[in-house]
């Protein structure tokens, strides 16, 4: 006997699905302010000639949902009929318990339909044997056109790498840009060039350079609030930071540590999970050394903290940047840095008063915000992002290497009221050796007049950009379209 009827699962698909009684019932839900994921699902799912599925990843609150809303909406706006698309969340109770296949079967005996059917499948690593009935969807139903999500994104990975080549595509989702952001907001926009990118201003005469980076005075404190509460558009949008940062808490780290991911991944301890979260906030943008931790952490063993670092990635909470060999100076081997996914996500657990004030602090939030940045930036690119620490002398390092095909771009970050560095630092003996392959170096400041060439005599320039400018800049671009053309 099933657990669940027919009948029970009709009744959450109506729910779901309001536009099938009222067309424009999607507009309640439906964002105006789009992000670009936004338009890279709707050019596949809508491609006519070549046909694949589309996976958006990404941590909870992200916007995921709010994506195939949006989705929705254009194809009923475009003439789709209403009841050939379907929504349906697989973090739902009842829908947990029954497959892809069955949920599929019923919805199609619901109405006659005719035509091609569009189909949107959230929290789809819910579901048992998701990518095998995925694979099946594609093979044999041509005139179904699929989206799906999920929040732990190398699962999704995984089994597209398994079942879904050459059938669909996972873009990951970060939190938002702190363009997109200033967009979501509906802030008056600094008066720019057209196609303005970061390499050009090397090039601009350094009163020009000061000039434009003036004109974003008015978005200093939304830098400031977005450091605060980080790029989530609910959050974003509310009237109450305190309470965003609460939500935060709740919604995004709680409930992912003490649900999703004792649910997903082979979790035998919840508590030392929590406690792995909260050393690794405290230790953000540190190099992290996983014996270390094992010993500071109840002499964990190290193969459980592996295990439980792995989840933490795949649930989309950290980043793990790698290091990268950088011309002759010999690089750290082995030992990756932990960047938490969204500088608000660590204020939130560590609940540290007055942020803002704490030079330190606030050069780990605007590390790990220039970090994901990079990695939005180049997501899809053959870049890859790491670090550079020197090996033989441990306090030299550049803090993010984006290592390309035909050479390297450094960026370091002094988010200080002085941010002068000196001849010996990292960057600038590697902008010195020609055989380094740098191409590009940028100093991320934080006062808008610390902005132009450093005054190393240096074969590759060390551009200094206010940290404002810098991550309005890279979030414009690949608003834009230009991801991955620095």
């Amino acid at each position: 006997m099933s657990l669940v009827t027919d009948e029970q699962v009709i009744k959450v698909l109506r729910q779901y699905n309001t536009w099938w009684r009222n067309p424009s019932a999607i507009k309640e839900e439906a964002k105006p302010q789009k992000r670009f994921a936004y338009y890279e699902a709707l050019r596949i799912m809508k491609h006519e000639t070549v046909k694949r599925f589309a996976i958006l990843s990404g941590a909870r609150r992200v916007g995921k949902t709010t994506i195939l809303y949006q989705m929705i909406e254009t194809l009923i706006d475009e003439g789709v009929p209403a009841k050939n698309i379907l929504y349906v969340s697989f973090d739902n109770p009842i829908v947990k318990l029954v497959n892809v296949e069955s949920v599929l079967s019923i919805y199609e005996s619901m109405y006659p339909l005719d035509g091609d059917r569009y189909i949107f499948f959230d929290e789809i690593q819910y579901t048992e044997n998701w990518e095998l009935w995925m694979k099946v969807i594609y093979d044999s139903r041509k005139e179904i056109r699929l989206t799906a999500t999920g929040s732990a994104s190398p699962v999704l990975e995984r089994g597209a790498a398994d079942s879904g080549t050459g059938r669909w595509s996972v873009l990951r989702i970060p939190t938002m840009s702190f363009f997109e952001y200033c967009r979501l907001l509906q802030l008056e926009e600094p008066e720019l060039p057209d196609g303005l990118r970061l390499t050009e201003l090397e090039k601009m005469p350094e009163k020009e350079l000061l000039d434009i980076c003036d004109r974003f005075h008015p978005l200093v404190q939304h830098f400031n609030r977005y450091l605060m509460v980080g790029g989530f558009p609910e959050l974003v949008l509310s009237g109450d930071d305190m309470y965003a940062q609460r939500m935060l808490r709740e919604d995004v780290v709680d409930k992912v540590i003490k649900r999703d991911v004792l649910s997903l991944f082979n979790i035998r301890s919840p508590l030392l999970m929590e406690k792995l979260f909260l050393y690794l906030c405290i230790n953000s943008t540190q190099i992290f050394s996983v014996t270390t931790a094992a010993k500071e952490l109840e002499n964990t063993s190290v193969s459980t903290l592996e295990s439980y670092m792995d989840a933490l990635v795949m649930s989309n909470l950290i980043y793990l940047a790698k290091p990268v060999d950088v011309g002759r100076k010999g690089a750290l081997k082995g030992r990756p840095k932990v960047i938490i996914a969204d500088a608000a996500i660590r204020n939130a657990v560590l609940m540290i008063e007055d942020v803002l004030s704490d030079e330190t602090e606030l050069g780990i939030m605007v590390e790990t915000t220039v970090y994901k940045h990079l990695l939005s930036f180049y997501q899809g690119s053959a870049a890859q992002l790491g670090y550079f620490r020197k090996a033989k002398n441990n306090q030299k390092e550049v803090d993010v290497v984006i290592e390309l095909p035909r050479g390297k771009i450094l960026c370091e970050v002094k988010y200080k009221g002085n941010s002068h560095i000196p001849a010996t630092d990292a960057i600038v003996e590697l902008c010195k050796d020609r055989e380094s392959r740098v191409t590009n170096a940028f100093l991320v400041t934080k006062k808008l007049e610390d902005a132009g060439c450093a005054r190393h005599e240096t074969a590759v320039p060390i551009l200094r950009v206010p940290a404002l400018v810098f991550l309005y800049l890279l979030g414009r671009a690949e608003a834009e379209g230009r991801r991955g053309k620095l």
